[in-house]
């Protein structure tokens, strides 16, 4: 029985699937159409469409398991320790020094096989 279920509501997943793709499309060449109004009026019908395409999508089984998704990654964002000012001051300032003294570096070897390329063809 859980079969059927997960049969029917995948018709209903697939069909609702379409309609988002047309109402996209629709939006897509409506705005083309319409490319004659005004870009305000224009950018509110898009949006519309897309929340109702957006609305629509999670009301599917892949749109519920992506706002989900969307959930726990907002949680677990809330988990993550972040740097104080100081730690990220201090960081910065050895990249740039590393960046700086790799610079002078690249730039001696270059400088010096130049120097002998130079030598050799004279």
């Amino acid at each position: 029985m859980n079969a059927k279920a997960d049969s029917s509501e995948s018709k209903l997943d697939s069909l609702k699937w379409i309609v988002v793709a047309l109402l996209v499309a629709a939006g897509v060449i409506g705005n083309s159409y319409y490319s004659d109004q005004s870009l305000l009026y224009r950018v509110l019908a898009l949006l519309v469409v897309a929340a109702v395409a957006g609305l629509l999508a999670l009301q599917t089984t892949k749109g519920k398991a992506f706002f989900d998704m969307f959930k726990e990654a907002k949680t677990e964002i809330r988990k993550v320790v972040w740097p104080t000012r100081q730690e990220t001051v201090q960081t910065t300032a050895i990249v740039v020094v590393v960046v700086l003294i790799v610079g002078i570096l690249l730039w001696a070897i270059d400088s010096l096989l130049s120097w002998l390329v130079s030598g050799v063809i004279g």
